[in-house]
């Protein structure tokens, strides 16, 4: 099969288009004929050397894809050959096949075509296991959303606004700005020149943001307290801004706030079984009945990975960034 590698850390250019053997399922798993896969930071942070825990190399990256299943292991129960998917995998969809814990698959929603669904996965679950599970998001909470545009962002703003909560976000530029106000944020915040701490706690009678979804870290984390309501809690899934800050504890015991940081890619696989059934209970309705849909920028071919990295890397997109792995023409 074809497939994008990663033989040693490097730029864009380091990834190559080449033939690889074929995968086969373990016990639990099924194989995957992948028609698209997404683009995430972390595949950026992993190409680069920066990731947590490193990529084995040479590798093949890729955390989501969509397709149709190929093969199915033993002790799989549920599906069948031919089931339209979507999923989440620790590495290897920048392929047009992989394997897959079966607990990691989601159904193509009805009103998702295979392409846009390769964009639900890492942002579904990202979404739930933070502010659904963590942060236990309801009605009627005030969700102050930090790159509204980006992948996760988009996602959380829809599915935030479809639980019934109040969201506003922060992004960069008019165009993107606008965009967040589409997918149902209350106002969007410039962080080039508005006060995020201000614009919060104005349009919530000085009360703050019960949640904070943050991907920016160490830069944002005082201003993220000082924006935070009372028993607020901030989930932290991105360093975009820096690893290393002195955290104010008497302005977080003052306002008996709450800091989670969490990632995604290498919890146990129990975990991640654990998120995508919380996935398809809490939110997969609200993506079968619209209320939340895939937000797709741009789509790429496979073997033009390297300029879809490019791409994402200049911060220019709203949503996901897609990569067909079936012959697919602008």
């Amino acid at each position: 099969m074809r497939a994008v590698v990663l033989p040693h850390i490097g730029g864009p250019e380091a990834l190559v288009l080449v033939e690889v053997p074929d995968p086969h399922p373990s016990s639990g798993e099924v194989v995957i004929d992948v028609h698209a896969t997404a683009l995430n930071f972390a595949d950026l942070l992993q190409r680069k050397g920066a990731y947590g825990t490193p990529a084995t190399l040479p590798g093949i990256l890729g955390i989501e894809c969509s397709g149709t299943i190929l093969a199915l292991g033993s002790d799989v129960e549920g599906w069948n050959v031919g089931d339209e998917v979507c999923a989440l995998v620790s590495s290897g969809t920048y392929a047009e096949r992989v394997a897959v814990p079966a607990t990691q698959l989601l159904r193509r929603p009805r009103n998702v075509d295979l392409i846009s669904a390769a964009a639900l996965p890492e942002a579904a679950c990202t979404v739930w296991s933070n502010l659904v599970d963590i942060a236990a998001l309801r009605a009627g909470d005030v969700l102050l959303v930090h790159g509204g545009a980006g992948g996760i962002g988009t996602f959380a703003i829809q599915a935030a606004r479809a639980i019934g909560a109040r969201v506003f976000a922060t992004a960069g530029g008019d165009e993107k700005m606008q965009r967040c106000v589409e997918f149902g944020a209350e106002r969007a915040i410039s962080y080039r020149d508005e006060d995020f701490v201000a614009a919060v706690k104005n349009a919530t009678g000085q009360r703050g943001a019960d949640i904070i979804l943050d991907n920016m870290g160490a830069a944002y984390l005082v201003r993220n307290i000082e924006a935070l309501a009372p028993d607020g809690r901030i989930a932290m899934i991105g360093l975009q801004s820096g690893r290393d800050v002195e955290i104010p504890l008497g302005r977080m015991m003052a306002k008996r706030a709450s800091l989670f940081t969490t990632s995604l890619r290498d919890r146990a696989l129990d975990a991640k079984a654990r998120i995508v059934e919380g996935v398809r209970r809490d939110l997969w309705p609200h993506v079968e009945r619209g209320a939340i849909t895939p937000v797709v920028d741009r789509i790429f071919p496979l073997a033009e990975m390297a300029e879809a990295h490019r791409y994402m890397e200049s911060g220019s997109h709203v949503g996901k960034i897609v990569v067909s792995v079936k012959d697919w023409q602008a």
